[in-house]
C-alpha cells in the first residue's frame, strides 16, 4: 500500500506530463504540507493524518477565496476555489444530513441524552464514526437540534 506521500508524488508527475500548472501547483503545496507534518510529527503521515492535511488546505483556500471576493479580486479568488476543488478530490465521499441525523437520533434514544449538556458525548460518538465524512460544524448543528428539540 502507497502513503499518502507516494500518492501525491504519482500525481504530480502525471500533472507534470500532461502540463497541468494549476493542479501542479497545488499537488506540490499540499506534498511539502505532508513533508512538514512528517518532520513535525517525526513520523510518516498516515491516512487520517493526510485527510486532516486535505481538510485544512481547503479551508484555508475557502478562507482566502472570501477574502479575495471582498477585496473585489475576483480571479484570484476563482484560483483559490480551483485548488479547493482539487484537494476535494482526495476526501472520501461526505455523509449525508440525513445519515448525521439517523446516526445522532438513534445514540440519543439508546443513551437517553437530552440537552445541551450531552453535546460532548455526542460529539465524540459522531466525530469518530464519521471521521473523515462529515464536517464537524455539520454535526455540531444537527446535534444541537436534536438535541434542544
Amino acid at each position: 500500500m502507497t502513503t499518502p506521500a507516494e500518492r501525491v508524488q504519482g500525481e504530480i508527475k502525471t500533472a507534470l506530463k500532461e502540463g497541468d500548472k494549476d493542479r501542479l501547483a497545488t499537488l506540490r503545496l499540499l506534498l511539502n504540507s505532508i513533508k512538514n507534518e512528517a518532520i513535525r510529527s517525526g513520523s510518516e503521515v498516515d491516512e487520517d493524518g493526510f485527510l486532516k492535511l486535505v481538510r485544512k488546505a481547503i479551508k484555508q483556500r475557502r478562507d482566502s477565496a472570501e477574502q479575495y471576493r471582498a477585496g473585489g479580486r475576483a480571479e484570484l479568488a476563482e484560483k483559490e476555489e480551483r485548488e479547493g476543488e482539487i484537494l476535494a478530490a482526495y476526501l472520501p465521499e461526505e455523509a449525508g444530513e440525513d445519515e448525521i441525523r439517523a446516526a445522532i437520533e438513534a445514540l440519543v434514544a439508546e443513551q437517553e441524552l437530552a440537552g445541551p449538556a450531552a453535546i460532548g458525548v455526542v460529539m465524540k460518538a459522531m466525530m469518530a464514526r464519521f471521521s473523515g465524512r462529515a464536517d464537524g460544524g455539520v454535526i455540531n448543528r444537527l446535534a444541537r437540534e436534536i438535541l434542544g428539540s
